[in-house]
């Protein structure tokens, strides 16, 4: 195998080149052009043209903006506890957040894609990836909720995730942290990182019909890093690129350790034969534990399942599944155009970005033209897998995207720019700065088929000078920036929630038509749903005690409950009667150690109460619905342990319950 050329990258050379990027640039408060604000409006009463879904990184959320205004219209909580919509706090939604581990409410959410037909979005799901505890997330566009959660076995971190394929057979995702697989012994000394880590690469099947997931088989790799990745699409239908770095193998101080080599590797997989080995039967099966959690519109509630088997393939064993070709130096982001006949890599460390053929690549593996393997993976010669090179084009490159023109979009973390150039001939066109070091970017419709083009939103990490301060942590930002002309033009600053990472832009048209305005009630099969506040009741159980509530404008029913006790687990199920678009209700009680519900129209959902206190306690609407918000109140009463309080609820009128003796259903 290839001896690569070592450039050793010292504390103090990196240090230098990060602190670069908080320099201010040039001309900095003159960069917006006088027509910025004429080209961002949207009047009052006005929609948007696109949605721009957006990570929240840290949040563990989704956040829906519209553009070109900027406007925030949506936090969508996926992998963390949401007091404000009771996601994570309600009895119907916990389930969402359950894993192996156990109750998990927290995550890292990256990366966000778009579901596709013929690599075109088609409005129905997006789907995100959880760093920490490695998971997928599907979010349903008709309701702009969370609908599956499938944990992921054989995983540490899922960075190089959730990236599908042109018709979304597949999500795949890549481990960022290669580890020993779930049913080896990983009590071992990490120096033994070579002989006992190893990456796994997750091939997450997508039903046509409802987007249900479930892990078709998984691929096991050599241990290094997993950083991105990007289906093939049009000519590349059939394959994955992987961006790869710590091709070093290192365990500690990666900083220098995995920075060593001049190139690193994009590898290559063949996913239609992938499948073709599955389907035969070749992979084996693997003990393992993983939650697979699934909400349902119908019953308003979530399940979790705990799954133990999964199907594992070794890539070293099928020679015409996987390929590496080099790619310098520490390569981030993995792009593919949109014909899909070239692929960008993105060293972080390079000082030049490398655009591979996808031609020249299938050409190269039939010619047998290798370098040498990898852990028995074949490496492709650089020269005979490349398109070209861009010479100088900014420092730190990090992610492309396209337009429709012909033109990619390269964000420059360490230069804090924008760099546009063209495909084909690999020249650079224009520059723009931002402010400032730009992570990932987005071209409007940037990873199809064909670009919508118009749109790039840069999102970057620091924003002095650029919002009112916040004390020590000053809002992460989105820059949006006109690329209709020759120029790129910056029209927009607006911060964001969390850390924004990666993002897509969608045109508005393929979602509104088909979203949900409200629940009908005669669909909820809820099993503690109350039809009308005829249903409504208070039932015991031994010391659990179900409150069937109702919720209109304004009032709820039952609004004074008493012969609640001490020792008591109190459920209130409450049904909102609404059916009128945009009219949720709240509700909340004194001392509930979990949260609030916000309960859509139609919808039931359920909060658990341990009172531990005797005396009166209200609860109340919490979301504002109407003149007499202030009056969608109630009181329970709490008496000691053991008392003979008789257990009595209503509205206007409180009688004695007839069901002390019932059971729940």
């Amino acid at each position: 195998m290839k001896k690569y050329k070592l450039l050793p990258v010292t504390v103090i050379a990196f240090s230098l080149l990060i602190g670069f990027n908080a320099c201010k640039p040039k001309n900095a408060g003159s960069a917006v052009n006088s027509d910025a604000a004429a080209k961002t409006y949207v009047a009052p009463g006005k929609y948007d043209a696109y949605y721009n879904f957006v990570s929240g990184g840290f949040s563990g959320q989704l956040s829906a903006y519209g553009l070109p205004s900027g406007r925030l219209l949506r936090v969508i909580p996926v992998f963390s506890v949401d007091p404000e919509k009771g996601y994570g706090y309600s009895e119907e939604t916990k389930p969402m957040l359950n894993t192996s581990h156990g109750f998990v409410p927290w995550d890292d959410l990256h990366h966000v894609q778009l579901s596709k037909t013929d690599g075109m979005y088609d409005g129905r799901w997006i789907f995100g990836n959880a760093n920490n505890t490695p998971r997928v997330a599907r979010i349903d566009l008709k309701t702009f909720r969370t609908a599956e959660i499938l944990e992921l076995p054989n995983s540490g971190g899922n960075h190089s995730s959730p990236f599908i394929t042109e018709n979304t057979e597949y999500v795949v995702a890549g481990t960022r942290f290669s580890i020993p697989p779930d049913d080896k012994n990983g009590d071992v000394p990490i120096s033994t990182y070579k002989e006992n880590f190893k990456g796994t690469i997750s091939f997450i099947s997508v039903q046509k019909d409802n987007g249900a997931m479930d892990i078709s088989f998984q691929l096991q790799c050599p241990g290094f890093n997993f950083d991105l990745s990007r289906a093939g699409k049009g000519v590349s239908n059939g394959w994955f690129f992987f961006s790869t770095y710590n091709t070093e193998q290192a365990y500690t101080l990666l900083e220098v350790n995995a920075s060593q080599k001049d190139k690193d590797f994009i590898m290559a997989i063949n996913w239609k034969k992938a499948e073709e080995y599955f389907k035969a039967g070749k992979a084996r099966k693997q003990s393992v534990k993983y939650a697979h959690n699934v909400y349902d519109e119908n019953t308003h509630s979530a399940t979790s399942v705990i799954k133990t088997e999964v199907s594992v393939m070794d890539v070293k064993d099928f020679p015409d599944i996987a390929y590496f070709f080099p790619c310098p130096k520490s390569p981030h982001g993995c792009d593919v155009s949109p014909t899909g006949e070239y692929i960008v890599g993105s060293g972080k460390l390079a000082a030049l970005i490398p655009v591979f053929s996808f031609d020249k690549m299938i050409k190269a593996i039939a010619a047998k033209d290798y370098i040498g393997n990898f852990e028995g993976i074949p490496i492709l010669k650089y020269e005979s897998v490349l398109h070209g090179e861009v010479k100088k084009p900014g420092l730190g490159p990090l992610h492309t995207e396209f337009d429709e023109k012909g033109n990619a979009y390269t964000s420059m973390f360490v230069s804090s720019e924008v760099v546009k150039w063209n495909i084909k001939d690999l020249k650079v066109i224009d520059r723009a700065p931002t402010y400032y070091s730009v992570g990932h970017l987005t071209v409007a419709g940037g990873d199809t088929k064909k670009p919508y083009g118009k749109y790039l939103v840069a999102y970057n990490k620091i924003t002095k000078d650029r919002f009112l301060p916040t004390g020590p942590e000053l809002s992460q930002s989105a820059q949006l920036y006109d690329i209709s002309g020759d120029k790129m033009q910056l029209i927009l600053d607006f911060p964001t929630i969390g850390e924004p990472h990666y993002a897509q832009i969608i045109a508005a048209d393929l979602i509104t038509p088909n979203s949900t305005k409200f629940f009908k009630l005669e669909e909820n099969k809820n099993p503690y749903r109350s039809n009308g506040e005829k249903e409504t009741k208070v039932v015991r159980n031994g010391n659990r005690v179900d409150v069937y509530m109702t919720a209109i404008r304004s009032h709820l029913t039952p609004d004074n409950i008493e012969g609640i006790k001490i020792g008591d687990e109190v459920y209130f199920h409450v049904t909102n009667l609404e059916q009128d678009w945009d009219v949720p209700h709240g509700f909340a009680i004194k001392g509930a150690l979990t949260g609030e519900l916000l309960v859509m129209p139609g919808e039931t959902q359920t909060l658990k109460w341990v009172p531990d206190r005797v005396g009166i306690t209200p609860f109340y609407c919490t979301d504002f619905c109407s003149a007499l918000h202030q009056e969608m109140s109630g009181y329970v009463r709490v008496s000691p342990a053991g008392s003979n309080v008789p257990l009595k609820f209503g509205t206007g009128k409180i009688e004695a319950s007839a069901t002390d003796s019932l059971k729940t259903k």
